[in-house]
């Protein structure tokens, strides 16, 4: 069983009657959002904290006359995914807007950085009119390389929806995510949340025009009435009557009935007796599928490594060099058995869509760890 599927039943299960372990959930909830980090693409910031990381993909968007520098790499490979992206800053603003009470001031500044580093480049996604782009980067052509994002050779193809080839699902998520993300900015940076907010309302007239599956944070960030009578007048479309017991990227139904419980497996309150966090705990995956953290470091190793030269990496047993902090893995089968392989990426590659939820659950139990 997956982790995305383990975390969604702990959300839905009542809390356990006991709980065999303590947790610095505070310590949790600082990895969880360094993660993120780690998985950034563009020109990297001076306070940089995942110093192991550099530069990469300064040209994502020329090949089609667009700045699509950028965003975050999604998982263990070097392709920019728009859907996934789009609710992964959902996840962020909704953890942010519910539970960024709960957070240390410090770490609620680190939470809305990484929420701002994927919306200044979805709204680069919206440059041109009546177009989303949607990802950057040959996944085909990606995934046969095992290369640092700050080497990449393989051809960054920019692909993108139109009213030729529509896209409502993943132009109706990036509406959500700008809307998500301008409520909880506003309080920071309120030009930038109305900037959002344009944004959040052009990728929404792109969905509504090539209907599709759409989100209810366009009414909550404007507080337009209009919004909530197109939610219930388009209660099927929406998949409101739908009987969803999944929670994922492109399909987050389940997610508007959930409560929160425990976090007890993913922490280390498993038979394994593992954290699979990488950074948290004394026993944690350490040879996870991830190009940039099982390959040396621009820094330690400032030689080109061309598409096929870490091959030698991905095949050795030893640990990653790069600690991804943070990282939540895919986690064991249903035996609980994990067997710390990066060959195996359903186990053992780290996604932002895996993290983004757990961001709120853990700021939650830093405010009330007993319960």
């Amino acid at each position: 069983m997956s982790l995305s599927a383990v975390l969604l039943l702990l959300l839905l299960s009542p809390p356990p009657p006991a709980i065999t372990a303590a947790h610095d959930y505070a310590d949790a909830l600082t990895k969880s959002i360094l993660f993120f980090e780690g998985q950034r693409s563009g020109r990297l910031p001076p306070d940089q904290r995942a110093n192991w990381r550099g530069d990469s993909a300064l040209s994502d968007g020329s090949s089609a006359g667009v700045d699509l520098q950028g965003g975050y790499y999604d998982a263990g490979d070097n392709v920019k995914f728009g859907f996934p992206m789009a609710f992964t800053t959902t996840m962020l603003a909704w953890s942010v807007i519910e539970f960024g009470e709960f957070m240390p001031s410090g770490e609620l500044r680190n939470a809305a950085a990484a929420v701002r580093w994927a919306t200044d480049y979805l709204l680069k996604t919206l440059a041109l009119p009546d177009r989303v782009f949607i990802q950057v980067g040959d996944p085909t052509k990606d995934h046969n390389c095992w290369e640092r994002p700050e080497d990449m050779d393989t051809e960054r193809t920019v692909y993108g929806v139109s009213p030729e080839k529509p896209g409502s699902d993943v132009a109706g998520e990036t509406a959500a995510a700008l809307s998500a993300a301008a409520m909880a900015l506003r309080p920071i940076d309120g030009e930038y949340a109305d900037e959002l907010l344009r944004g959040s309302f052009r990728a929404f007239e792109f969905a509504d025009k090539h209907r599709g599956a759409y989100t209810a944070w366009l009414r909550r960030a404007s507080q337009n009435d209009t919004f909530l009578s197109y939610i219930q007048n388009n209660g099927k479309t929406l998949g409101a009557d739908d009987n969803i017991n999944e929670f994922g990227w492109d399909n987050k139904h389940a997610g508007l009935n959930v409560l929160v419980s425990k976090v007890d497996y993913i922490l280390g309150d498993n038979p394994a007796k593992m954290s699979y966090m990488v950074g948290y705990g004394d026993r944690f995956p350490l040879r996870i599928h991830h190009r940039g953290s099982s390959l040396p470091s621009i820094t330690s190793h400032p030689q080109f490594l061309a598409c096929k030269d870490g091959s030698v990496y991905f095949n050795s047993p030893n640990p990653n060099p790069n600690l991804l902090i943070g990282a939540i893995v895919g986690g064991p089968g249903e035996d609980d058995v994990y067997d710390d392989d990066r060959a195996d990426f359903r186990k053992s590659e780290p996604t932002t869509y895996i993290n983004a939820p757990l961001v709120g659950v853990l700021a939650y139990f830093v405010a009330n760890p007993d319960i």
